[in-house]
């Protein structure tokens, strides 16, 4: 198959080129502009690189032509910076995702996956862990825009026949995340630890999460582009709930020494916990994550260090 991942030269894009080209899939990656990617993926094979604006449709449809499947990964915002510019959120992902999802019919696209937000399209939880019929009521413009390109997509299936699959992925980690990021605990907490710097950590700690290695996050992708099941939304996690002190306790066993926190006042749009029900993508995508909290530490621990080499 011939793919084309939108934000492809990202965190969750770069591994799924590597799972894709590992299962001899032809990779198109588009991306913004002067993106700072390893070299590696513009020199192999079976890829291409495609630069432009995802909110261009013109862009969008050169890099569309002759593609089988779409990898729906860009996104312009963070559940933080979704509130800070409301209508920014809404122009630069819904708006232009309904321009690509109607590209994507003109040229016959065969499945669109998206990467959708298992951490806040269910908003404060009713029970845990979160199963895919929980209700969705989420407290951010970030989790809005999610769960409306999810509407959307079912009413594109539905008039114009465009396969879909939906994916709610819980707190990814791991190798090239971005350690200036607003997202990503798990590795930025640990690229501070090994630097000896502090650790800032929002409210009280105690805020609980579910986070899923990288790898397993791409394994589910590469799942979900010819699924066949009667479902088309799952979510992808771990399964278990950690908090941010669990965290760096478990940073603390790695590193075999303590580690410096400072705690700072909690935001409003954290909610309190958010464990995803993993039931589903095991029986009906066939997926089921493979990498332990601890070995993915490991791994993300290894990265961290060569780049300091």
């Amino acid at each position: 198959m011939k793919c084309l991942i939108l934000g492809g030269g990202g965190f969750i894009g770069t591994h799924l080129v590597d799972t894709l080209l590992e299962h001899q899939h032809e990779v198109r990656v588009f991306d913004r502009p002067n993106l700072k990617v390893s070299a590696r993926y513009l020199k192999r094979e079976n890829i291409e690189w495609f630069e432009g604006d995802f909110i261009n449709i013109e862009d969008i449809s050169r890099a569309m032509e002759g593609c089988d499947i779409l990898f729906h990964l860009a996104w312009s915002t963070l559940p933080k910076s979704s509130n800070e510019n409301i209508v920014y959120d809404c122009e630069t992902n819904l708006v232009a995702t309904l321009r690509l999802l109607d590209a994507a019919c003109k040229y016959n696209i065969k499945r669109v996956v998206f990467t959708s937000s298992g951490g806040t399209v269910y908003g404060l939880p009713c029970e845990l862990p979160i199963k895919e019929t929980h209700p969705t009521e989420p407290i951010v413009p970030y989790g809005i825009t999610k769960l409306t390109v999810e509407k959307y997509l079912k009413l594109y299936k539905t008039i114009n026949n465009l396969d879909f699959t939906v994916l709610r992925i819980a707190n990814p980690f791991g190798e090239r995340q971005q350690l200036t990021s607003a997202q990503g605990a798990v590795t930025i907490f640990l690229a501070k630890a090994l630097k000896g710097e502090t650790i800032e950590i929002w409210g009280d700690g105690k805020v609980i999460r579910d986070y899923i290695y990288i790898k397993d996050v791409a394994e589910a992708l590469l799942k979900a582009m010819d699924h066949k099941g009667s479902f088309d939304v799952f979510n992808i996690g771990s399964g278990r709930g950690r908090s941010l002190n669990d965290i760096v306790s478990a940073i603390e066993s790695l590193l075999e020494r303590p580690v410096s926190c400072r705690y700072l006042p909690s935001r409003k749009f954290d909610v309190p916990a958010n464990v995803l029900d993993i039931s589903r993508a095991e029986t009906s995508l066939g997926w089921a994550p493979n990498t332990s909290f601890e070995q993915g530490l490991i791994y993300t621990a290894e990265w961290l260090k060569a780049l300091e080499n």
